[in-house]
């Protein structure tokens, strides 16, 4: 069977990297992707798609991508159902990140407003021991 989801579209909301209560990193985030295709007359529409990441996928989106910011990925399609206080039952999809890309985009960096990529964090996260993808 084959599940692969492969996106590239801009970070529709904050990412705020969390832990379990076991330590495990993991982050939510949603990804506007624009549609190829319109009917005559109309706009395109935007799919905005829940994604997940653990680990060190999730450390490495959290540290070089923000709000706004153009990437690629891939995953898997994965579906969960759960119950909310109210009782009402909600049934979610969502991509779990496996795989990450830079998409040629400069990181802007809010606090200073340059758009260099920290190089130094760059190298440490992708030591052959820390492969995040």
């Amino acid at each position: 069977m084959i599940n692969r989801v492969v996106l590239m579209g801009r970070i529709a909301t904050e990412i705020e990297l969390k832990q379990t209560p076991n330590g495990t990193s993991v982050i939510q985030f949603s990804v506007a992707v624009e549609r190829s295709y319109a009917k005559q007359g109309e706009e395109k529409q935007t799919d905005f798609i829940v994604c997940v990441a653990w680990q060190k996928t999730a450390e490495f989106i959290s540290k070089f991508f923000g709000k706004g910011r153009m990437i690629a990925l891939e995953g898997k399609l994965r579906t969960r159902n759960f119950e909310d206080k109210n009782g009402s039952k909600h049934y979610l999809t969502e991509v779990y990140v496996d795989n990450v890309s830079f998409t040629g985009e400069a990181k802007q960096d809010s606090k200073a407003n340059n758009t260099s990529v920290d190089i130094d964090g760059f190298e440490e996260v992708l030591s052959e021991d820390d492969v995040p993808f």
